[in-house]
């Protein structure tokens, strides 16, 4: 396609949107309010999806050591579990060490258990983490067969309940937003229609003089795209405001270590890309599936 010809069909596009006023207001209003709520449950979904992936993450394996064994030597056992299949790391805590541990986690009431120091009740542990964290009760499962090995601690039911909130979260997480994109293109597309129906005369004109229809396309691909990215705009403001505001004075954050939520840079850029994404494709595939019907001459 010529330089000019493409100069021509976005002067063209332009010069449409302006010229159709409030239907070109109606256009946007109605990506603008769907965006808005597209957004919004984008910005929980990814959230979401980061503080369940960081949950994930802190999932761990205790693998507790018989206090009897004294056969098999902490390099040999270290071995033996860093070779299992889906294995990121493992480290050795001695009895001595979660004793500690425990006593500073306690705080004040942690002082009574420095009697035991002398007596030391515990077991020697390997802490270990799966390479990916849905295989941490496989991994466990091989841990525990080794003669070594007294109990193998890792919270399966909380484990379990975890993987199974994180999956369902984020699966209607994502049907929502696919939900809303369709919601919006319906929207955009019959409000475009009308507004095509009103210059269908000349779409035939054209037709009939020998315009191709991509020519006649494109134009009003043009002008869906237009709509899409000004329809997208004030939801991009609203979403930056409000998520700055979240992460500058919502105080929740700091009373829960494991709540963390995006920072706002780049994440907010990385969330208005894909919003001026979303509204461009709702705006080009609406117009373009409303001029369809009327290329039939």
């Amino acid at each position: 396609m010529k330089f000019n010809t493409l100069k021509r069909h976005f002067k063209e596009g332009a010069k449409n949107t302006w010229r159709n006023g409030w239907m070109t207001i109606a256009s946007v209003g109605a990506v603008t309010t769907t965006l808005i709520l597209v957004g919004v449950f984008l910005v929980l979904m990814l959230n979401l999806n980061h503080i369940a992936g960081e949950l994930e993450e802190d999932v761990q394996i205790k693998a507790l050591v018989e206090l009897t064994e004294e056969e098999t030597t902490v390099e040999a056992m270290n071995e033996d579990i860093s070779n299992i299949s889906g294995v990121e790391s493992v480290e050795y805590v001695t009895k001595e060490e979660e004793l500690q541990n425990l006593i500073d986690s306690m705080g004040e009431q942690g002082q009574a258990w420095s009697l035991y120091e002398q007596d030391n009740p515990l077991n020697d542990a390997f802490v270990v983490k799966a390479t990916n964290p849905q295989d941490t009760e496989n991994v466990a499962n091989e841990i525990e067969k080794f003669d070594y090995i007294y109990r193998v601690n890792f919270g399966q039911d909380y484990v379990d309940s975890l993987f199974t909130f994180n999956k369902y979260a984020r699966n209607i997480g994502l049907g929502l937003i696919v939900a809303l994109v369709f919601t919006a293109i319906f929207l955009i597309s019959n409000t475009i229609k009308i507004t095509i129906m009103a210059r269908r005369r000349e779409i035939e004109i054209m037709k009939l003089v020998g315009a191709t229809n991509n020519f006649i396309r494109w134009p009003f691909f043009v002008e869906g795209l237009m709509l899409g990215v000004f329809g997208s705009l004030i939801p991009i403001a609203v979403i930056m405001v409000g998520y700055y505001f979240l992460t500058q004075n919502l105080v929740v954050f700091e009373q829960f270590d494991f709540v963390k939520i995006l920072p706002f840079f780049p994440f907010a850029l990385q969330v208005a890309a894909i919003i001026i994404g979303i509204g461009a494709t709702i705006g080009v595939w609406g117009s373009l599936m409303s001029v369809r019907k009327f290329l039939k001459v």
